[in-house]
């Protein structure tokens, strides 16, 4: 990616990466209690998005594992833990690279799961299942982030004829589209989590304000039924 970009990007990352350190480091002084459950996200956002796998279209795609993330502990720390986990990748597994950190920073973990979070709040208080609003806010954080991917290299590479929309279409081809099962495959194992956190830690998502008490309550009576 041209360096001009390779700056943008980080330039809009660096203050959702201030907010979220400011975020961590109060969980660290006041509220250590969350630190298991953040330890579980962020393990999972490191294993999903290591599964380097081939697409259809001649590419490689991977998995995110954001979305479970973002709905515990919101995008600024998301976006800290994407960040911690782009940068390990990029040095020992050859996954990205440091120059374009910062594009990788926002499409993964801060782009997909702001998209992400507008699902989980827009579904958050209506009598849908909270399962369903994981599902839906999983799949979404996912796919958006190669959404977000394709407009970055469309941007930064538009198409000598048809320009930028051109090159986005093409993009999103190979990207995006290629994206879709592994969205859902992702939002089905991310669920599967979160149903193991309701009957193992309840308690820590109502502290957290992940959901109300009672859809906790419903929730967990699945489970045991």
């Amino acid at each position: 990616m041209p360096w001009e970009w390779c700056l943008i990007w980080w330039i809009v990352s660096i203050p959702f990466l201030i907010l979220g350190i400011i975020g961590l480091r109060n969980i660290m002084k006041e509220n250590r209690e969350y630190l298991p459950l953040l330890g579980a996200v962020g393990a999972f956002m490191f294993i999903l998005s290591a599964l380097k796998l081939p697409s259809v279209t001649g590419s490689c795609s991977h998995p995110t594992g954001t979305g479970l993330s973002t709905i515990c502990f919101g995008v600024f720390i998301t976006s800290v833990i994407g960040a911690i986990i782009l940068l390990f990748q990029s040095l020992l597994l050859a996954h990205g690279g440091l120059s374009v950190l910062g594009a990788n920073m926002f499409s993964m973990a801060i782009g997909g799961p702001l998209a992400g979070y507008t699902v989980y709040k827009t579904l958050k208080n209506t009598s849908i299942s909270i399962y369903i609003t994981v599902f839906l806010t999983c799949v979404v954080a996912d796919l958006m982030t190669y959404i977000i991917t394709s407009i970055q290299l469309a941007l930064a590479y538009p198409a000598e004829v048809g320009g930028i929309l051109w090159s986005l279409s093409a993009f999103l081809g190979i990207f995006a589209v290629t994206q879709i099962p592994l969205a859902i495959a992702e939002g089905c194992i991310l669920t599967l989590a979160f149903k193991y956190i309701i009957q193992l830690k309840p308690e820590i998502l109502l502290r957290l304000k992940v959901f109300s008490e009672e859809q906790i309550r419903i929730a967990s009576a699945g489970v045991s039924s």
